[in-house]
């Protein structure tokens, strides 16, 4: 019955429609893609975008920002000025079309040329939309020697149109609005945002000035690029390509499907080949591809065809070798398209990517023959670019093998106890609880198995001084038995993250079997030494472990104080003389002895209870000088290590038995 209910409850009246603005205002992700931040930063991207369709149409050169402190916006153009008068063919007012209602504006006809040729606005939803998931919004228009004047709150507009005499010729809009809370869950769209945008439009519209102003931080910032996609590539190239930057521009007419209309397609695409930088970006009608689409399949396409193709004419490739693939090519360029056209199939209102088949067919034969006349007429250039792709296709098969071979030695569900030579396990499977002792040798083992408590804590010993990670090559570290011992230990993969060798990475640390790692090593020179060749293991292969605060060193007792009835420790020189002028009595000191010679108990009370023992966290707070200490100390700055040496050696000189 109450189920019955419940069906009469569901009837003709309950279907009901949104009206006005709480179509965005209700529903904003399905208009901003979000109703979080990035839904409100496609808001501001909506209104920027009719000011720089003004400029592309030729109608005004510079576009002001500002960020103000109470996370409001405006922007202004000196383009024509929004018509806003009374509209004879629709029987309304334009503002009324413009800003309150969705799928009305002036870029419906842009394939025909009649306002815009090339609009980034296209589906006559930017302004509606964003006035009415604002707070509030006012317009200002100066057109044809009037100013108007609008002001909305909350999706309604406020006492209508307003006009008055404008003496100025002047033209232009000015519209300044806050994103309303009631409908994202944020509005404090960062600088970042604003910097980033702005620069790529300047980028893809050459000559056109964009001006910023942040009140919060009170910069101002200017973009133009007064030769487009080569002025920014040459910036992004640092100087450090090995080719010059090419350019290839074109205008062709085409159309999607036979029964579909003719639509005016312009490409530009430029590029340049460089080992330390690469990039790739693709720009259409203005707005930034992040998913690419057409331009990203015409790219891939064209060059894995033609260089594979100069590759084939001057035999390079070895015998049964694979051919080349298009990351091969992107690990070594920079490249960048600016495309535009009459006619956009965007994926969505957020224009991250576009299906136009005719722009890809186009793109792709226009570049393919560019790319061939290209190879032919610079062969020096040319033979550099194919030396290069192929270093990198070769570099990446031996990491995809090196990958697979290391995956196949770590993985694997069977029990590490019967893998791992001398590993010795700890009962309790809570990770939260199990530590793992790395310990110096077989004598170590022994002494720290006796001493430790079994239901938690597992060891490994470390036999003899492991293979320096920071100046072998990944084949050389991962030939290594110790290396990969410890590695099958811990759990967790290796994380190697390389322009060329991205997929090296396995790491996981979900999958780590230890709460805490702890490196043993006796408290010498050679023990000091393997604690650190341990240490750079870890740096290198698993850095996450020490950025999460996993890895310890166990600090190990330098002497022996006995008396009469108690044995005290002392770890440093410091400890020992405190102990010593407190202890009355006759005593005995001594120097504590290697960890493998130490009695069971005397292994527990120092080294392994969690009651008195002493744990040092390794951490890593300065990540660059991280890098560097373990550069001078362990790489191959050679000239570096020998000067660190002479200016700080004499702090450690205590250290070593000269005896």
């Amino acid at each position: 019955m109450v189920r019955q209910n419940n069906i009469e409850k569901y009837g003709n009246s309950s279907i009901t429609s949104l009206k006005g603005a709480d179509r965005v205002r209700l529903r904003p992700a399905v208009i901003f893609g979000s109703d979080g931040i990035e839904g409100c930063q496609h808001s501001v991207f909506e209104i920027l975008s009719n000011s720089i369709d003004e400029a592309r149409e030729g109608y005004g050169n510079i576009i002001e920002v500002i960020r103000h402190e109470d996370h409001s916006i405006t922007i202004k153009d000196n383009g024509r000025g929004i018509p806003l008068d009374y509209n004879e063919q629709e029987k309304r007012y334009n503002w009324e079309l413009v800003f309150c209602e969705l799928y009305a504006g002036g870029k419906y006809k842009n394939n025909t040329g009649e306002n815009y040729e090339f609009s980034l606005g296209l589906n006559g939803l930017g302004s509606c939309a964003t006035q009415y998931s604002s707070e509030y919004m006012e317009v200002t228009v100066f057109r044809e020697g009037q100013k108007y004047s609008l002001h909305f709150e909350k999706g309604k507009n406020i006492d209508g149109l307003k006009k008055e005499k404008n003496s100025l010729e002047n033209s232009g809009t000015i519209i300044k609005w806050k994103p309303d809370l009631e409908v994202f869950t944020d509005i404090n769209i960062p600088l970042e945002y604003y910097t980033n945008i702005l620069k790529k439009q300047a980028v893809v519209n050459a000559g056109l000035k964009f001006i910023l102003y942040d009140e919060e931080s009170n910069e101002k910032f200017e973009y133009c690029y007064e030769n487009g996609i080569v002025d920014y590539i040459k910036e992004i190239s640092k100087d450090k390509a090995f080719t010059d930057v090419r350019f290839f521009e074109k205008i062709t007419r085409g159309r999607d499907r036979k029964d579909k209309p003719e639509y005016k397609v312009k490409m530009q695409i430029a590029f340049c080949f460089n080992n330390e930088i690469n990039m790739l970006e693709y720009y259409h009608n203005s707005s930034f591809l992040e998913h690419g689409g057409s331009p990203d399949r015409a790219v891939k396409n064209a060059f894995v065809y033609e260089i594979d193709k100069y590759l084939k004419s001057l035999g390079k490739y070895n015998k049964d070798e694979a051919k080349i693939t298009f990351q091969d090519i992107q690990d070594s360029m920079i490249l960048v398209t600016n495309s535009f056209s009459t006619e956009t199939s965007y994926e969505n209102q957020t224009k991250k990517s576009i299906t136009n088949k005719f722009i890809q067919e186009a793109m792709t034969e226009f570049l393919k023959e560019q790319l061939e006349i290209y190879f032919i007429e610079n062969k020096l250039e040319s033979d550099k670019i194919a030396q290069q792709i192929l270093v990198n296709k070769r570099s990446r098969e031996k990491a995809e093998k090196t990958r697979i071979n290391i995956k196949k030695k770590l993985s694997g569900n069977v029990d590490i106890s019967n893998r791992v030579k001398k590993f010795v396990d700890c009962r309790t499977k809570d990770i939260d609880k199990r530590e793992i002792y790395i310990v110096e040798g077989d004598s170590a083992l022994g002494a720290c198995k006796l001493g430790r408590d079994a239901s938690f804590q597992a060891i490994i010993p470390v036999r003899g001084k492991i293979l320096n990670c920071l100046k072998a090559e990944y084949d050389s570290i991962f030939k290594n038995e110790i290396i990969i011992d410890l590695l099958k230990v811990l759990g967790c993969g290796v994380e190697i993250k390389t322009k060329s060798n991205k997929d090296f990475n396995t790491f996981d640390i979900n999958n780590l079997k230890w709460n805490k790692i702890i490196i043993c090593t006796d408290a010498d020179v050679d023990g000091f030494q393997i604690r650190t060749l341990i240490l750079t293991m870890l740096y290198r292969l698993v850095p996450t472990l020490i950025q999460t605060g996993k890895v310890f060193i166990a600090e190990s007792p330098l002497f022996e104080i006995t008396s009469k009835k108690k044995t005290y420790f002392a770890y440093s020189d410091k400890e020992k003389n405190e102990i010593m002028s407190k202890v009355k009595g006759k005593c005995s000191l001594q120097r504590s002895k290697g960890l493998g010679e130490n009695e069971p108990e005397m292994m527990w009370q120092t080294t392994m209870n969690p009651e008195t023992r002493r744990l040092i966290k390794v951490v890593s707070d300065d990540i660059e000088k991280t890098e560097e200490c373990f550069g001078i100390l362990l790489g191959d700055n050679l000239q570096g290590r020998k000067s660190h040496i002479e200016e700080n050696g004499y702090k450690y000189i205590d250290i070593v038995d000269v005896s």
